[in-house]
């Protein structure tokens, strides 16, 4: 039995080569097929790992506190804020919370920065000396906003480095002046490059006192709280503790939402998860194609080798014998397209990922090992319909087939 199927293997690669220009051309849809849901499908896996890159860049063990609520009334969503957070809130964390070893207040806004005839919009961050602890920034020259800075309401500014490179060029920013919306800051400190991450440039930004933001921005409460438990063991307890201080100054209404750094990226994970399946559909609908293509060729070569059939079934071939060869010449027919698309899979994703590195691209063995049982689950589909019909096929009459 062994002898038999490597003959029939035998007798269906020479099938292929005899027509090498159709094989050639059916295999190509075969090959498209699987080279996008190989690119796709790393192009989602990518993402995936990227996020998780990101936040656990962010710092670790973080809790996001942000004001308001989001409440289910009636027919529809609302979202409600009672009371803002306050720097009284972040106090009271510090002076009252067990569980947690840090906490960082938040402004964020936007406005102008000017130096001289230079000027650039960006993102303006008021925060105190808690911050690059809890989020694992480091400051590359200089140093980061102090507690007097935060106390005093001074108007001192840490930079990032595309706002340095950009606003002083090769001269040094440390104790220079510039303005941010019209105000007049010192720059103290140059941040370290973090580079773009979720379509911020965290090197194209300032950081400025808590309260100093307050006052340039207008406002009267937080952005959110940044919020570092003690230790990954005690989330939970660290949460229902943020949660209950917070009532208890809040004349005991929770109109404030607590996130996980961890219910963050499980969000982003599912998102990125739902866009893998959907780009692996998308893809997949390629190698359907090239899978009908392969089935069209197979028909014509059952009605070009029907005298080939009758005369195989006349010196003793079973159904079984035909429908097996011409069943693998259709699966050999899309295994080679599978081999080919991998190679160019692999090719062009690790392309990619070199050409534009904000597109990562992430290859690993469970997405070749589907692309390739895709190929070779096509090959068979679309394979079984010719194969029965040649099967089919009367041995006289097939003899008698012009």
């Amino acid at each position: 039995m062994p002898l038999q199927l490597s003959e029939q293997l035998r007798v269906s690669v020479d099938s292929i080569l005899a027509n090498k220009m159709r094989s050639f051309l059916t295999t190509l849809g075969v090959v498209i097929g699987v080279t996008s849901v190989i690119l796709l499908v790393s192009i989602g896996e990518g993402m995936r790992t990227y996020l998780a890159d990101i936040f656990a860049g962010m710092g670790s063990n973080l809790l996001f506190v942000f004001p308001g609520k989001s409440d289910t009334r009636g027919q529809g969503r609302t979202l409600t804020t009672v009371r803002k957070l306050t720097l009284a809130d972040v106090r009271a964390l510090e002076q009252r919370a067990v569980n947690i070893a840090g906490v960082a207040p938040l402004v964020v806004g936007g406005g102008m920065v000017e130096r001289g005839a230079r000027s650039r919009d960006i993102m303006v961050m008021g925060t105190d000396e808690e911050f690059p602890v809890l989020h694992n920034l480091g400051v590359s020259t200089g140093r980061f906003i102090r507690k007097e800075n935060v106390a005093n309401k001074q108007r001192v500014a840490v930079i990032g480095k595309t706002v340095a490179i950009e606003l002083f060029g090769d001269r040094s920013p440390l104790g220079q002046q510039m303005k941010i919306a019209e105000a007049r800051f010192r720059v103290v400190g140059i941040m370290e490059p973090k580079g773009q991450s979720l379509g911020f440039d965290f090197d194209d930004m300032a950081y400025i006192p808590v309260t100093t933001a307050l006052d340039l921005f207008e406002q009267e409460g937080l952005t959110r709280l940044s919020v570092k438990a003690a230790n990954k063991s005690n989330l939970e307890p660290a949460i229902a503790e943020l949660r209950n201080i917070l009532m208890r100054r809040h004349n005991n209404r929770e109109d404030f939402t607590i996130v996980s750094q961890a219910d963050l990226l499980d969000t982003f994970n599912q998102i990125a998860e739902t866009m893998t399946y959907v780009l692996l559909g998308i893809a997949s609908i390629s190698l359907l194609v090239g899978g009908i293509g392969i089935m069209n060729i197979m028909l014509v070569s059952v009605r070009e080798r029907t005298r080939e059939i009758g005369v195989r079934k006349a010196l003793g071939a079973r159904k079984r014998d035909i429908l097996i060869q011409f069943l693998m010449e259709s699966v050999t027919v899309s295994m080679m397209g599978g081999l080919l698309g991998l190679v160019l899979g692999v090719i062009i994703s690790a392309g990619v990922s070199a050409a534009v590195p904000e597109i990562p691209t992430a290859i690993t063995m469970w997405i070749l090992l589907v692309a390739f049982g895709f190929s070779v689950a096509v090959g068979v589909f679309f394979g079984v319909a010719p194969a029965r019909k040649a099967a089919a096929l009367d041995p006289i009459d097939s003899l008698r087939y012009e």
